[in-house]
């Protein structure tokens, strides 16, 4: 490792490899520490299906567009200045992208779909990341940061913030188990959510993390996040995250994770608890009820209810549906020609079942689901009437968490003062402000990371240029 490091980044996923490149190019000395030991270590971004999109939406669209949608998305509860920041530069962050070697294709007749890592990576059930999507996109960026001069260090996991005078001066971390001082003039911290810490998943987003489906790689523990909070940072929206409803068996069975998801069925039909309640606003989408899910006391007792009108409907629909892939991997539904039977097949007490499913079928009868917590703004809820009954047993499949350190639209830390620590900088799913809020309001994992990083490296570079400008 080079003696003189202007720049270590803490991450090499997306945002820490843009933060690091885009640094490069601006002439820094940089320096990546990844945790994973591999030469293929597993992130988030290497496993994603690849879609580049802002609140399900094409992300290259016009911004004040994109901008306002964002608000809708977030029902208007994400930071204004990291909103403007992230539609104001989703554009040319694609176009750096490619740029960078990145190809994209239109995987998909939606904004959703419009700008998709090549080669696709959402194709079948279950978990196939190898040469695809992520995997080419981090690889390409690897190879690209080599060329730049830059340094990534593979099983170096940072560990502790190097702190003079009030400002940041590198990292401390363990590299091949050796504990190493790494001084640098400036760090970006870019190692993703703390999904996979089960303290930290307790602590904010369930009393049962352990009956959570990892829909991840495993490797967001909130290193990055510990560490700019014991250097004096903020945190912000800490108690929600991204994911989808999975099936039960994913728990024990890769067969179905990541793919199917069962978010349809829910914001058509109901979803109850183990007691045979409804416990949310299915209305509010896939990725609300998954975070509400995760709050229950047993996590892993929630079903869905549905007939046969739901799941040859809504449930043939969006990125392999339930209808017919849960089903072509293995999965089955419990079916029962009255409500009674149903209760008996899933366990569900009977008369609690019975009489949430015929609140629910009154109020939409009535034409007044609100009245039921229902909303249908965004989803219609559907009356469930005619047998076949059928149940599905789910699970709450987290991807990623949504809150972390505190950033300006810079991605600047913010200490509890809202003021900048010097030196320190944040990009990704370690950060927090954009996306949460009381309905986990989702902007989009990879539009985060690429944007954010690409500030974080380029203000990081700017930071430096005039400190030594100051000086000369």
């Amino acid at each position: 490792m080079s003696d003189h490091q202007d720049l270590v980044v803490v991450g090499a996923g997306l945002a820490g490899l843009a933060a690091a490149i885009r640094a490069a190019e601006d002439g820094l000395a940089v320096t990546v520490l990844e945790a994973g030991a591999e030469d293929a270590y597993l992130c988030n971004s290497r496993y994603t299906g690849g879609l580049f999109h802002i609140a399900m939406d094409d992300m290259a669209g016009d911004p004040a567009w994109v901008l306002d949608n964002l608000h809708r998305a977030t029902h208007g509860e994400t930071d204004p200045a990291l909103a403007a920041a992230l539609t104001r530069n989703a554009r040319r962050t694609l176009d750096w992208l490619r740029r960078q070697g990145i190809r994209f294709i239109k995987a998909g007749p939606d904004g959703l779909r419009r700008n998709s890592l090549a080669p696709p990576g959402v194709r079948q059930t279950g978990l196939h990341w190898q040469g695809r999507a992520g995997d080419v996109m981090l690889r390409t960026l690897g190879e690209r940061l080599a060329r730049l001069g830059g340094q990534l260090h593979r099983g170096a996991a940072a560990g502790e913030l190097i702190l003079r005078e009030g400002a940041v001066a590198g990292v401390i971390a363990t590299i091949g188990g050796v504990r190493a001082e790494i001084p640098a003039r400036a760090v970006v911290l870019a190692d993703g959510g703390f999904q996979a810490d089960m303290e930290l998943m307790r602590r904010f987003i369930s009393p049962a993390p352990e009956k959570l489906l990892m829909r991840n790689a495993g490797s967001g523990r909130g290193a990055g996040l510990r560490m700019a909070e014991a250097a004096g940072a903020a945190l912000r929206g800490m108690d929600r995250f991204y994911g989808h409803i999975q099936y039960r068996e994913a728990l024990t069975d890769q067969r179905f994770w990541p793919y199917p998801v069962l978010d349809s069925l829910a914001t058509a039909g109901l979803v109850v608890d183990g007691l045979g309640r409804r416990f949310c606003d299915e209305g509010l989408g896939g990725v609300y009820i998954t975070n509400e899910i995760a709050r229950l006391p047993d996590p892993a007792g929630a079903w869905i209810i549905f007939d046969a009108a739901i799941w040859q409907g809504p449930g043939t629909d969006w990125l392999l549906p339930a209808n017919p892939y849960l089903l072509q991997a293995g999965g089955r539904l419990t079916t029962a020609a009255t409500v009674p039977d149903l209760a008996a097949a899933t366990g569900l007490p009977a008369a609690a079942l019975a009489q949430t499913l015929a609140d629910y079928n009154a109020a939409i009868a009535a034409g007044q689901p609100e009245a039921q917590g229902r909303s249908a703004a965004r989803y219609k809820p559907w009356p469930i009437l005619k047998a076949p009954f059928h149940a599905v047993p789910i699970a709450a499949g987290v991807t990623y968490t949504m809150g972390g350190i505190a950033i300006d639209a810079a991605a600047r830390v913010l200490d509890g003062a809202g003021q900048p620590i010097p030196g320190l900088f944040a990009a990704g799913s370690c950060t927090g402000g954009l996306e949460g809020g009381s309905k986990a309001g989702y902007s989009g994992g990879l539009s985060k990371a690429a944007v954010f990083g690409l500030i974080a490296g380029e203000t990081a570079a700017a930071t430096l240029a005039a400190s030594l400008a100051r000086r000369a």
